[in-house]
């Protein structure tokens, strides 16, 4: 699924036009994007938690010539799902 089939299934849920729920949908993205950045975290209670990491240097290779290369430090999203979505993936 990608934002316009949620768009699309939101709509018919509701009944907002889809023009209207586009807005909603892409209001709640920005505002999960602005909590990760302002928080560091965001939490949906029964649907699970946004946060955000740390991944460390490294080294790696570049798998064409074989050269190591050094992977710079970078902060990193994560999510991870609530029981509750566990178990509703789990049931299917």
């Amino acid at each position: 699924m990608n934002k316009a089939d949620l768009v699309d299934r939101v709509s018919e849920n509701v009944g907002l036009s889809k023009r209207d729920t586009r807005i909603v949908v892409t209001s709640v993205i920005d505002n999960i994007v602005d909590g990760l950045l302002d928080d560091g975290k965001v939490t949906l209670v029964g649907f699970g938690t946004f946060s955000t990491g740390e991944r460390k240097a490294r080294k790696a290779r570049n798998p064409r010539t074989g050269e190591s290369i050094d992977v710079p430090a970078k902060t990193v999203a994560k999510f991870k799902p609530s029981q509750q979505l566990k178990g509703a993936i789990n049931e299917n």
